[in-house]
């Protein structure tokens, strides 16, 4: 037969869309094309392809050879469509049965040599054929974070010759088994952290309720100690949220990690990071940091320093949790459901209202807040003030007082007790919570609706402003284990608006 039609996939985005890839044999002088909107790295498959086959001890046919990877309007990129391409014109040819193709996927890029080689985004490819009832040919390297989606027959390939054994009735595929999920061990625990216990606290709401949070202190004050542990107290992944903060890593140009796919992801990018870095991009749309920290924690240190431009592209993805890209050649949409905390300095030299150490004028001082726009800082649900530790404090930590600090295991208890509360009463977090469902779930009385409009008043909130004070009021009282949110937890959480209220009065 001079046609064959072998499957595949593309991958578009965080999406692997089904490509069926024909050859078609001719006679005519020898060539061989590809279409079907193929960019640079597929059109050298052909070169790739040839060497592969003879190599194997395979013929190239001497005809005229096109192949055309459908859907035409879908763009292909990269190696992943070299193992099909081979196997389409052996088929052909005749150099292979074309009955035993219509079982299997076959994705891998190919050496010369015949090696087929890992690609990126198998994860993400296993994940798209859940529900079929296909066999996945992936090379040896990529088949074990395919098979983590757990749901479709994963065999590996280490080389065209066998692949073409197989289907050639002369050897068999040997499957891929899933990864066991672990335990999870931290490298770091809140029970380093002395003192701070209004910040543990604020630590401890965000991460019950997925509430950002803004930490302004001077340096040494431990802000970046503190948000490094907050991924250690938020709720066990699911098996679900692993599997897509595990396929975000496969598509990424990082690659997928050999680390545990159940740990929450902790991203924490330098302020020199560009916004196609932070947010994605790229003329084939990558994932960014923000979706590279989906179901976990995005840190940013020194957030005025961050451009402003690249500041206010977060706007967006933290209300949809989720970012679309578009490019002339398509759009792609990326998750982006992360715990949002920053940290930032009081003024230039972060030492401000110590008159020992801080020279920096009060110009010096405005220009440096006003880098954070009003719009991003009314989507940060919570802003305190951090200070530095006493001596005395740091004392204790040396004697027996170290061990009354909390360790993570037991916030984090907390922490995921309150989240089960949620999502048995609403099916979502808190931070989640559209203004219809707070009607629903965040009922107040009239004292609470006085003491709201008060706290209003005081704030100078906006409709944004007071819904996150009525969610973080809603956390707190999950967090204690209360039905209805009382005019305490109200008070309390007016307390992370300080920050807000202090620039307003000056």
């Amino acid at each position: 037969m001079s046609l064959s039609v072998i499957r595949s996939c593309a991958c578009s985005g965080a999406t692997a869309p089904p490509v069926n890839v024909e050859v078609h044999l001719s006679k005519g002088l020898p060539s061989c094309s590809i279409v079907g909107l193929p960019e640079t790295a597929v059109k050298e498959s052909r070169d790739r392809v040839r060497g592969a086959i003879l190599s194997s001890g395979f013929d190239m046919p001497r005809m005229r050879i096109i192949v055309n990877l459908a859907p035409a309007d879908l763009p292909k990129e990269g190696g992943r469509f070299d193992l099909p391409i081979a196997l389409g014109i052996l088929a052909a040819s005749g150099q292979i049965p074309n009955s035993e193709l219509d079982q299997y996927t076959f994705l891998g890029e190919l050496a010369l040599s015949g090696e087929v080689r890992p690609i990126r985004g198998a994860l993400v490819a296993a994940m798209a054929m859940n529900d079929s009832q296909q066999i996945m040919v992936l090379p040896r390297e990529s088949g074990e974070q395919a098979a983590l989606a757990n749901k479709i027959q994963i065999v590996e390939a280490s080389s065209l010759a066998q692949v073409c054994a197989v289907l050639n009735k002369l050897s068999s595929f040997q499957v891929v088994t899933a990864r066991e999920r672990k335990s999870v061990k931290h490298s770091v625990d809140f029970k380093d952290v002395v003192g701070q216990a209004f910040a543990k606290k604020a630590m401890e709401i965000a991460a019950a309720g997925h509430h950002s949070l803004l930490m302004v202190g001077p340096p040494g004050a431990g802000k970046t100690m503190l948000a490094s542990r907050l991924s250690t107290i938020l709720p066990p992944m699911s098996e679900q949220e692993s599997l897509e903060a595990a396929a975000i890593r496969s598509v990424s140009k990082q690659g997928f990690e050999d680390i545990d796919w159940c740990v929450r992801p902790f991203r924490a990018p330098h302020h020199s990071a560009s916004g196609a870095a932070l947010i994605g991009g790229g003329s084939i749309p990558m994932p960014g940091e923000i979706s590279l920290a989906h179901n976990g924690v995005l840190f940013l240190d020194e957030l005025p320093e961050f451009n402003k431009h690249v500041l206010e592209l977060l706007r967006e993805p933290m209300e949809a949790g989720q970012v679309n890209i578009s490019r002339a050649r398509g759009q792609s949409c990326f998750p982006a459901k992360f715990l949002f905390v920053a940290a930032a300095n009081p003024c230039p030299c972060g030492f401000l209202g110590n008159l020992d150490k801080c020279r920096c004028r009060p110009e010096q001082v405005d220009r440096y807040n006003h880098k954070l726009s009003g719009p991003l800082l009314d989507r940060i649900d919570m802003q305190l003030q951090i200070s530095i530790v006493s001596r005395r404090q740091m004392r204790q930590a040396n004697g027996s007082d170290i061990t009354k600090e909390e360790s993570s295991a037991v916030i984090s208890s907390r922490v995921t007790a309150a989240r089960n509360r949620q999502v048995a009463r609403q099916g979502k977090s808190n931070a989640h919570l559209t203004a219809m469902e707070m009607k629903v779930f965040c009922p107040l009385g009239e004292a609470q609706y006085d003491l709201l409009e008060q706290l209003e008043n005081r704030f100078d909130l906006s409709t944004r402003g007071s819904h996150k004070l009525i969610k973080l009021a809603r956390t707190i009282a999950d967090l204690n284990g209360e039905a209805q949110i009382t005019s305490e937890h109200l008070m309390l959480s007016s307390h992370f608006r300080k920050r807000k209220e202090e620039e307003r009065q000056n």
